[in-house]
């Protein structure tokens, strides 16, 4: 068996083919690069050295400016993503500010999905106030300051965090004077009208210097308080500590008058403070003296005793705020010129051949295999599996590398089984990035699941996986064929939605189209029950507003749709049981599906979490297939909803028994003569409301 260095590899069809591997490419390539490079730098080395040195250090500069400047730039894009995201669920209604437990979950759950924020606030105009505040990466703690409860007092409830969850540790109660009222960037956003930065010092455990994104919250064109997101200096301390200026420099965040913003310190988080001394920290203050402030880059030499500096200012994005890098000269000129003479003297002759023999080895061996192996990532890059193809080479590795991305093509293939790789493709068109984020938008979502599966599943034990996978295989089939996005598989029910990513104008009605392919597609496939009946589904559909997006943490996420329009099609799909209906939807969803749907209004209802009346329609058909006799039973039944609802129960009785006449076994009509029976006996008072409550979810 031969050796992975072995330089001739066997053919598939007997043949030999000469390989060699690309480590002798590439140390080919860096040996002529090295040659020509001191050949060219023997002839103009007093010249250029000190140029050279000048740009290395101003290379290095602009690699940690733009880090920087990109981290600094994704604290604010997270701080306003989180500020908006909260004032979205207060505006909409989604949250109550003075709801404690969706609260404290709602801020604790920013705090675990963006990584930067330490502190997600709020504070009412009475003075009042509430905290999630990060404890480094191991705790969280929630606090509240009541002027009722414990006043003068903080209560702390401590988290640990633990993978994907989080678990209470212990809760205390101390004394406190922090008052919010009392806070700047409290005093200003409550009479302000949109959210704007501060600089804070002042926290309810004690003084640390951060920045706060703060503004006002109103519901109803009422305000209700002020909520700030909150980010600790000691954050960027820690990442100014990953980056790597040079072997012994250091970059310092400083504000214009030299004050610390954030200094590299490794161990820096909202526990322990961030290090400020550091010998390196006068010589960036003293260049921001030389430069004189201002947002227009500095780059220049600084002396500090024997030593001297390349030191360069850029400005962040973030008002006030100045990168300083700071590199000792030595680094970088000491070697310069005794390695590049001792190169010189060696391999200056052998230079000019040398560049030759590498232009065309390099284009030959390595450049042309790796441009089509380029062509092939980009296809995986657009999800387009189906296009990859796999490039022989010789080169060893790179004829590995086309393997294993034409393999990875297969994988992603198989995967997308589980992901839908049509709404992968649309999401990467749009340029949807892979972490937290959503909007509000008008969408219609579904829910079906089969009737009795529970009971059918306990019978049926394991039996019942093909089952469910045939059953699984046509609803998928018709909601894609309808231009629906499937959202997930729970057991036996499938939650589906329309509009979006793709924007569909008419999503309620290829909802209701797909609904009804989803009856007769169960209906014709033929899926029966272990005793031999035809499998039956329930299906709910609600339209509304409704937040679609990136929802999840930044190690999970799942493009889905949440909010109270989603709650309500749920309960709807599971209200279908008490009415004997299969496909029951909203009173918005059969506005927006118009006229070309057969409905009836069933009831006037307050599902489970919501008190106020819904009407709910039942989905019969299409309209071009509507008969005479449809027609009938729907009018009696719509009269005598009238008649029930004027509280005139006879005269409802009569009509919903002309339902049964026509329609013999309709639940519905026999719920509501049963219902229009008992208060026609207990005579309701005027307050008595047309809404019926269902108890179940």
């Amino acid at each position: 068996m031969g050796s992975p260095d072995d330089s001739v590899l066997r053919g598939a069809g007997g043949g030999e083919r000469l390989t060699v591997s690309i480590r002798f490419a590439v140390s080919a390539l860096v040996l002529t690069a090295i040659l020509l490079t001191a050949f060219a730098s023997s002839l103009l080395w007093w010249r250029t050295s000190e140029a050279i040195s000048r740009q290395l250090a101003s290379t290095i500069n602009a690699q940690i400016a733009g880090a920087v400047r990109k981290e600094v730039t994704a604290i604010v894009g997270e701080a306003r993503a989180a500020h908006t995201a909260i004032r979205t669920l207060f505006l909409q209604n989604v949250l109550d500010t003075r709801e404690a437990d969706k609260r404290e979950f709602v801020f604790l759950s920013q705090l675990q999905s963006q990584a930067t924020i330490s502190w997600a606030a709020f504070g009412w105009p009475d003075g009042s106030f509430f905290a999630a505040h990060k404890l480094g990466d191991q705790r969280l703690e929630m606090m509240e300051i009541s002027l009722t409860d414990h006043p003068g007092q903080r209560r702390v409830d401590e988290y640990d965090v633990v993978p994907g969850d989080i678990e209470f540790a212990a809760r205390r109660f101390e004394p406190t004077n922090f008052k919010v009222a009392d806070q700047p960037w409290f005093k200003e956003s409550l009479a302000a009208d949109e959210p704007r930065w501060f600089s804070v010092d002042v926290h309810p455990g004690g003084d640390r210097p951060a920045i706060a994104l703060a503004g006002p919250i109103d519901v109803y064109q009422e305000r209700q308080g002020v909520l700030a997101i909150i980010i600790e200096h000691a954050r960027i301390s820690r990442f100014l500590a990953q980056l790597h200026v040079g072997s012994t420099g250091s970059a310092f965040i400083l504000e214009g008058d030299g004050r610390v913003v954030a200094a590299p310190d490794e161990r820096a988080d909202e526990v322990n403070a961030g290090q400020v001394r550091q010998p390196l920290l006068r010589v960036a203050q003293q260049a921001m003296r030389l430069s004189a402030g201002g947002d227009e880059a500095w780059r220049g030499r600084v002396q500090s005793g024997d030593d001297a500096f390349e030191v360069a200012r850029t400005a962040l994005p973030f008002p006030g705020w100045s990168l300083v890098t700071v590199i000792p000269e030595a680094e970088f000129l000491g070697p310069v010129d005794a390695a590049l003479r001792r190169v010189i003297i060696g391999l200056g002759i052998g230079a000019v051949l040398a560049a030759l023999v590498s232009a065309a080895l390099a284009r030959a061996v390595i450049a042309a295999p790796l441009g089509r192996v380029v062509s092939e990532l980009r296809h995986v890059e657009a999800f387009a599996l189906e296009q990859v193809r796999r490039h022989p080479s010789r080169l060893r590795e790179i004829a590995s590398l086309s393997g294993a991305i034409h393999d990875m093509a297969g994988g992603l293939s198989s995967f997308g089984k589980f992901i839908p790789a049509d709404l992968v493709r649309q999401l990467l068109r749009q340029g949807v990035d892979a972490r937290p984020g959503g909007h509000v938008q008008e969408l219609s979502v579904m829910f079906i699941d089969i009737a009795g599966f529970t009971g059918l599943s306990e019978r049926m034990g394991d039996r019942v996986v093909p089952l469910l996978s045939r059953y699984l295989d046509v609803i998928s089939t018709v909601i894609v064929d309808h231009g629906g996005t499937i959202d997930k598989f729970i057991g036996d029910a499938v939650m589906a939605f329309w509009g979006a990513p793709v924007a569909q104008p008419d999503h309620a009605a290829l909802c209701c189209r797909a609904a009804l392919a989803c009856r007769a597609a169960v209906a014709s496939s033929g899926l029966c029950d272990d005793d031999g009946r035809p499998l039956a589904i329930r299906i709910g559909i609600n339209s509304g507003s409704m937040l679609v997006g990136n929802i999840g943490s930044e190690l999970r996420l799942n493009y889905t749709v949440i909010g109270d329009a989603v709650n309500v099609a749920s309960r709807l799909e599971g209200a279908n049981k008490t009415y004997g209906t299969a496909i029951l939807i909203g009173e918005g969803t059969a506005r927006l599906a118009g006229a070309g749907f057969l409905t009836r209004e069933i009831d006037r209802i307050a599902v489970y979490g919501r008190e106020e009346g819904l009407r709910v329609h039942e989905l019969i058909g299409l309209a071009p297939d509507v008969s005479a006799q449809d027609m009938r039973w729907i009018a009696h039944y719509a009269r005598g909803l009238q008649d029930y609802r004027a509280q005139d129960f006879a005269a409802a009785v009569a009509a919903f028994e002309a339902v049964l006449a026509l329609r013999p076994g309709d639940r519905a009509a026999q719920l509501m003569i049963a219902r229009c029976r008992t208060l026609s006996q207990t005579r309701p008072g005027q307050g008595w409301r047309a809404v019926t409550a269902l108890t179940t979810k």
